[in-house]
């Protein structure tokens, strides 16, 4: 499958590019790739509702140090579109880990390191439980990611459950309608409450609003919380990998997980408290000062986290001494 290059957008922010193409699975995923080609591969995985930018600052601090970066738009996300009018636009968590694993493939990468929050946390997770032999290592903000589905009715503390407002909004058809009039009003809200200590970035938002222009977008986002909370089926093509993940599997690959301690909607824990789901090297690290946009709020600890796990798969590879 051949990959192609289009220009880069406008320059009116810092922005990244340019864009290339790539056919991977059911998706033709727009990407954007920094770094020297030979590098180590490292795949950098956004979350919601947020775009690629939020790496700007990462990227170069890892290109510099001689990784390959390659930063996807998510399906349903800026310039990536689906192959085929036909496919569900399914948001559902086995949906996004197929994504890597597809993208790995169409672009010849044997293995690489999967770093994200949120969904794109969540995507890394599921790759590196179902695929491990996919992944070099995996840095994932606020840690084991993988949804519990058969737990998703089991309530959080009022004031927890009060930040996560959009998952229950877009239950409804009236949520769906809200979504659809004004995401970036939708966006802003939950990014202020995500990060309530930093002021908001009103380029970035706006950045990130372009690639809510998506045409799937509001079905991708719409099927992903309503699957999570189990009010609707998953696609067909995923009820395996759906299966497997209800087991919660562990993650056998090294790790690195972060916390912000200034997360709005999700508490930091220390280490042991998912200790169970990592059962290959890990390293967990609390960020003072990030909210939940961990890689844009602290680019140096993300990037720093990336070495880590690095070093943590260097060191496993190694034949024990005796």
């Amino acid at each position: 499958m051949g990959v192609a290059v289009s220009g880069v957008v406008n320059t009116e922010s810092p922005r990244l590019g340019p864009i290339r193409h790539v056919e991977a699975g059911v998706l033709d995923v727009a990407y954007v790739e920094h770094g020297p080609a030979d590098g180590p591969p490292v795949v950098l995985l956004r979350g919601f509702p947020y775009d690629i930018h939020s790496y700007v600052d990462v990227v170069p601090l890892l290109a510099d140090d001689g990784f390959r970066v390659i930063v996807p738009y998510l399906r349903g996300h800026g310039p990536t579109r689906f192959l085929d009018a036909a496919t569900p636009r399914s948001g559902q968590q086995a949906a996004l880990g197929r994504d890597v694993v597809d993208l790995l493939d169409a672009l010849g990468i044997a293995h690489a390191v999967l770093a994200g929050y949120d969904w794109g946390g969540r995507a890394a997770c599921v790759a590196a439980a179902l695929h491990p032999e996919r992944v070099t290592g995996l840095v994932s903000v606020n840690g084991y990611l993988i949804q519990d589905l058969h737990a998703s009715m089991h309530p959080l503390p009022p004031e927890q459950e009060a930040g996560l407002w959009y998952f229950f909004y877009f239950l409804t058809e009236r949520g769906r309608a809200g979504l659809a009039a004004d995401p970036r009003g939708v966006a802003e809200v939950i990014r202020r409450r995500n990060s309530p200590s930093r002021p908001l970035d009103e380029a970035a938002l706006d950045l990130a609003a372009d690639a809510f222009a998506n045409p799937d977008w509001v079905d991708v986002v719409i099927h992903s919380y309503r699957h999570r909370l189990n009010h609707v089926p998953g696609a067909p093509a995923y009820l395996r990998d759906e299966g497997a993940l209800a087991a919660l599997p562990p993650i056998i690959v090294p790790a690195a997980t972060l916390d912000g301690l200034a997360d709005g909607n999700f508490p930091a824990t220390d280490a042991s408290v998912q200790a169970p789901r990592f059962t290959g090297p890990r390293v967990h690290r609390q960020v003072p000062g990030a909210g939940h946009e961990l890689p844009a709020e602290a680019p140096e600890a993300f990037a720093a986290a990336i070495a880590e796990v690095i070093a943590l798969a260097r060191d496993a590879a190694e034949p024990s001494r005796s």
